[in-house]
């Protein structure tokens, strides 16, 4: 199953779902990142995963105006408040609504704070998406 984390900056959330499934799901599911209007990999994104030993420091944002989406099996949303890209018909999606990160917090600490929030979150949503989709596969 080919996986694509998508949400608007491509900085934070959907950032930080593609280190947190490649970890998660191997490398038997290829895993990607997109925003509609990316901007940069946010340092508290790449702060937070490196406290749990995973490293997106060369990852870079990018635009799913450039991904083939039909080179996609499903498309997992992380919008919350925002507007999320708008998606052909006929993809397999799911939506993750986790708040956004970025911009929250006043102080370095309270902003890398929320960070690990969603994390956390998206952590515990990749995990269980997993293992729904392990108890689904034929067994050999």
């Amino acid at each position: 199953m080919k996986i694509l984390f998508l949400c608007v900056a491509n900085s934070a959330r959907s950032q930080m779902a593609e280190g947190l499934a490649r970890k998660i799901l191997g490398t038997q599911h290829p895993v990607q990142s997109a925003g509609s209007q990316p901007g940069r990999v946010n340092p508290f994104a790449i702060q937070a995963l490196k406290e749990i030993g995973i490293d997106i420091s060369g990852h870079t944002s990018k635009s799913v105006a450039t991904i083939d989406l039909k080179q996609v099996d499903r498309v997992i949303t992380l919008c919350h408040d925002e507007v999320c890209p708008v998606l052909p018909p006929g993809l397999q999606r799911l939506h993750w609504p986790i708040p956004d990160p970025a911009g929250q917090g006043k102080t370095d600490e309270e902003r890398l704070g929320h960070f690990r929030i969603a994390r956390d979150a998206l952590q515990v949503k990749i995990e269980t998406f997993a293992a729904e989709f392990q108890s689904r596969a034929p067994k050999s």
